[in-house]
């Protein structure tokens, strides 16, 4: 009871210290989710691949497959090439996108609600305000990507994403801090080295055996994270908030930078 009470001081706390951390992207507020418009496809398999395949013939620098706003959900698009292609608006909700390219492609304000990803490449990808939760990234490479997208609950055991850039958009906060949010999201044996992840939120994340060496984690939400295992030798933790979060062994810790510069590391949880 009284952890209960001094989690939910922590959490007030925080947002009366900085009120913009709390708000986060809801692209999701008053959208039908089982509405045709986010459940069917207006184009088969075949024709997304014709449609790929003409983009190809094209010179190199018109090479672009454009799909925006297209309806796409529930699809069997595995193993097709997206790279470069504007995907921006498009809906793949559920849509089976195993081994699929998206290297370089624009996937902002798109729709991968439940869709499964697994293997698929997403190197140097575009992912603003992309709506991907409960997403199946198993083994997918992110690598380089720019992401700002909703991935909360996401499965993403064994993804690459060194070098992504998941940190807010201090430019564009109009709608609410517009970020990296993996909160649940599994990120056991990730490797997430060099990412950038000022300001992510990735509360109750699972990051058991995760490679954070030299992460900006400064400012993110660590609220309830499992970091046990994790390499975190030269992450940044400067103002991160580290309430409740199982931290690895001191050993771990020792090459860290800024540790005593994070918020409610008195909280945080050490392995017995």
């Amino acid at each position: 009871m009284l952890f209960r009470l001094a989690f939910a001081f922590v959490a007030m706390a925080a947002l009366l210290v900085d009120p913009i951390d709390a708000v986060a992207q809801d692209m999701l507020r008053d959208v039908d989710l089982n509405s045709p418009d986010m459940t069917t496809s207006e184009m088969t398999r075949a024709e997304v691949d014709t449609l790929l395949e003409a983009a190809r013939q094209q010179p190199v620098n018109r090479r672009t497959a454009d799909l925006e706003g297209k309806r796409l959900s529930h699809l069997d698009l595995s193993g097709l090439d997206f790279s470069g292609g504007n995907l921006r608006l498009v809906k793949l909700n559920r849509a089976s996108l195993k081994g699929a390219r998206f290297d370089g492609a624009i996937l902002n304000q798109a729709w991968l609600i439940d869709a499964d990803l697994t293997g698929a490449s997403l190197v140097r990808a575009s992912l603003l305000g992309t709506q991907m939760q409960r997403a199946r990234l198993g083994g997918a490479n992110l690598s380089g990507a720019r992401i700002t997208a909703d991935l909360s609950g996401a499965s993403m055991i064994g993804a690459k994403l060194g070098g992504a850039d998941l940190s807010a958009d201090m430019r564009n906060q109009s709608m609410g801090m517009m970020r990296g949010v993996l909160n649940s999201a599994d990120l056991r044996n990730a490797d997430l080295s060099g990412a950038n992840l000022s300001r992510a939120d990735l509360e109750f994340a699972k990051l058991q055996n995760a490679n954070l060496a030299n992460c900006n984690l400064s400012r993110a939400n660590l609220v309830g994270a499992d970091l046990s295992d994790a390499n975190l030798a030269g992450a940044d933790f400067t103002e991160t908030d580290l309430a409740s979060a199982l931290l690895p062994g001191a050993a771990a810790l020792a090459d860290t930078r800024n540790l005593d510069k994070a918020r409610n590391l008195n909280l945080a949880r050490r392995p017995n």
